[in-house]
């Protein structure tokens, strides 16, 4: 597997300053990555294993830039939980948990290790394949759709508010024709846009045809309802299983579209939810 080079890993270990971890799971993983679990991994030269890993971002004593990847999932849930109370936790994984050491990060890093020199990339001599680097997130694309997407999923009572039920067009003859013309898919509450017409499609094939691992994810919200999260080539959804939901397109930058309740969408959430891979 790439990145595990004795040298690497001995590197990385030595005196590694850990600045933040993430969780690389079939139900939580930097979506930023990916649209789904196995090409997120694919991003970093990892197998999709099923369990999952844990992502540990630091620097060496010499400043550089290294991801230590392992296999102590919950360790890394424990310490990321502990840090999203205020609570210090001292991440420290064992030897023997390590699956590989590589070089670079793959997300952005706000802070660094104070007292080192500043992070930096390790050199040839101790890294056996390119650093890794975060995508590029400064023009519109898959990357900063999905970013989009997670932000609306954190930040949903924000993003409410500013949708107002009654501009939800009412089911009548123009969402008639458009559904008559997508092979009777309802376009509801979008005014027939043909973009999120085909995304409603596409999640609704999901249902059937099983798409891979962690392209639908279902997560904890208010009450009894469930934040749902879809991703798919060229779109991102976000949902809530008892309200509307969002799209966003690669070929609308910036753009977020809701989607209204209407007669079809409140059934398509609960399937996908059915399905949906959920935290353990």
């Amino acid at each position: 597997m790439a990145g595990t080079d004795e040298d690497a890993v001995a590197a990385a270990d030595d005196a590694l300053y850990v600045l933040t971890a993430v969780l690389l799971t079939p139900a939580k993983f930097p979506s930023v990555l990916g649209d789904d679990y196995p090409e997120a991994c694919a991003a970093l030269g990892l197998a999709p294993l099923a369990d999952g890993y844990g992502l540990v971002l630091g620097q060496d004593g010499d400043g550089s830039r290294w991801t230590v990847v392992i296999d102590d999932v919950s360790l890394v849930a424990v310490a990321i939980a502990s840090w999203d109370c205020g609570m210090e936790y001292e991440l420290s994984p064992d030897e023997h948990t390590v699956v590989a050491a590589l070089p670079g990060w793959p997300l952005a890093v706000a802070v660094a290790a104070p007292g080192v020199p500043a992070p930096h990339d390790p050199g040839p001599e101790v890294a056996d394949r390119a650093p890794l680097t975060p995508p590029d997130t400064s023009t519109w694309g898959p990357a900063q759709r999905r970013l989009g997407a997670d932000e609306i999923a954190v930040q949903w009572s924000l993003w409410r508010e500013q949708i107002d039920d009654a501009e939800f067009p009412m089911p009548g003859a123009a969402a008639e024709a458009a559904a008559a013309a997508e092979n009777s898919e309802k376009a509801e509450g979008t005014g027939g846009h043909q973009g999120v017409r085909r995304v409603l499609a596409e999640a609704r094939g999901y249902v059937d045809t099983p798409p891979p691992l962690g392209r639908v994810r279902s997560s904890f919200a208010p009450g009894d309802a469930r934040t749902l999260r879809a991703d798919g080539p060229g779109w991102s959804l976000v949902a809530r299983t008892d309200d509307i939901a969002f799209v966003l397109l690669d070929e609308e930058p910036g753009e977020v579209l809701p989607v209204g309740r209407g007669p079809e969408l409140p059934g398509l959430l609960e399937a996908l939810d059915k399905m949906a891979v959920r935290p353990l």
